[in-house]
């Protein structure tokens, strides 16, 4: 895995996407810290209304901003998206009102919402090897997971010897690094391709998106992920202090075999991936989800609960989500020719985050009204039910590639050009119920 580190434009990427992480992780520390200072004990509402807001900007803005920014250089927009982010974080500090907060929180989400789309559609273009898409896919996954593990360690050792204020600063340091490696490096142009209208460049995404059997499955388990994960996320406070009377270094503890078990995954699945087909393995972790998150309920209202257990559950549950979430972007790189990729990047990003737009809610809300293991066991069946429905829209037989013809075309139409002016080719299909959808046009 780790030999794609030595494609010189990958790794400046790769080590872009860490530092950035890292700062992200240092203003989350930071930004609960200073929701405190200025709400006290409101601040878990101010926090929850924090992310509410990110998750809009996710849902709402993400395809407008494709698609208002589709003509730009995407190193424009990549470097133009952390220095926005980095401006934010330099004012956090400064700010007096909660109102502030939700304000600048707003315009950083609203950047990350355009820089992630992008940044996940440029990773295909540089490698397009699929194995090496693969194995970048599970390092992405790695990075994700070590960020979460060790953001919380590097801010409580800074905050020993500085204010939280300061851990601003590093968030700031984290997006400037991040802009000066992407400058660094030449990306590949987007494909060439007529400019599309805007109503057509804002909606293309969603309508590949959603006439792809393997995408509508993709979609299905996005939700059985969230579902699941959204109360492992929300809920594990309230679960490690409440019922094992833990404190914050239980809750860390229980968190880190979370992160454990989907790392292990991601170290696994290259290997995993070149023997089993996608569709096996991302259903199996959707299953997993759905049965462990119900088996774990059913324990929670007996006596069999456990420290111990808890830990293994979290790490399996880690394990399954990582299983589901690795090979997603292999799904997507099939799915749509490179000049919508872009688009169709886009689409899972605004798509997979309306699902846990509904996920949070319900699993903050649920556990207050009908106990943890009655809301743990409904988020599990919403999450069966999911992976029943991908089982449904993405059937197995469905062939990735056909053999086809074109007989009628003229030697110089586009699309012989993109396959060399051989009439008789093949290539991926988007197939709905009753017609064949090309990815792209020509």
């Amino acid at each position: 895995m780790l030999r794609i580190l030595k494609h010189p434009v990958f790794a400046r990427l790769f080590a872009a996407q860490v530092v950035a992480l890292l700062g992200t992780g240092l203003l989350t520390v930071a930004l609960a810290l200073l929701a405190y200072d200025l709400a006290g004990d409101r601040a878990g509402t101010v926090l929850g209304t924090a992310l509410t807001l990110k998750m809009v900007a996710y849902v709402v803005l993400s395809p407008v901003l494709a698609a208002a920014l589709a003509h730009l250089p995407r190193k424009a927009v990549l470097v133009g998206a952390d220095l926005i982010r980095a401006g934010v974080a330099l004012a956090l500090p400064f700010i007096d009102g909660v109102w502030q907060i939700y304000g600048l929180i707003f315009v950083l989400q609203a950047a990350s919402a355009s820089f992630t789309p992008a940044f996940q559609a440029t990773i295909p273009d540089v490698l397009t090897d699929e194995a090496d898409y693969t194995n970048a896919l599970s390092l992405s996954r790695l990075a994700y997971d070590l960020e979460n593990l060790l953001s919380p360690t590097i801010a409580g050792l800074l905050l020993l010897v500085v204010s939280y204020s300061m851990l601003f600063v590093g968030t700031v340091a984290g997006f400037l690094i991040s802009a000066a490696l992407i400058l660094s490096v030449s990306l590949p142009a987007r494909a060439s391709g007529a400019q599309r209208p805007f109503r057509e460049r804002l909606t293309r995404g969603a309508f590949i998106y959603l006439a792809t059997p393997r995408l509508r499955g993709l979609l299905a388990l996005n939700m059985a992920v969230a579902a699941v994960i959204a109360f492992v996320l929300v809920d594990t406070v309230v679960l490690v202090r409440g019922r094992f009377d833990g404190g914050e270094r239980e809750v860390a503890i229980a968190m880190a075999a979370f992160g454990a078990g989907s790392m292990l995954a991601a170290l696994v699945l290259p290997r995993l991936l070149i023997r089993l087909a996608d569709r096996a393995v991302m259903l199996a972790g959707g299953t997993g989800l759905a049965l462990i998150g119900i088996g774990y309920a059913l324990v929670l209202r007996g006596e069999g609960q456990s420290w111990g257990l808890l830990l293994a559950v979290w790490a399996v549950l880690g394990l399954c989500n990582s299983a589901v979430m690795t090979p997603s972007g292999r799904l997507l790189r099939r799915s749509a020719h490179e000049e919508d990729r872009p688009a169709i990047f886009t689409a899972q990003f605004a798509l997979s985050h309306a699902c846990w737009l509904l996920a949070y809610p319900a699993a903050g809300w649920l556990g207050p009204w009908l106990g943890l293991e009655a809301t743990l066991a409904l988020l599990a069946l919403v999450a069966g039910g999911s992976v029943l429905l991908a089982m449904r829209v993405w059937p197995a037989s469905r062939p990735e590639m056909i053999e086809h013809s074109h007989p009628d075309l003229p030697p110089d139409h586009p699309h012989l050009r993109a396959h060399g002016g051989a009439r008789r080719h093949s290539h991926p299909i988007i197939i709905d119920d009753e017609h064949l959808h090309w990815p792209s046009q020509g």
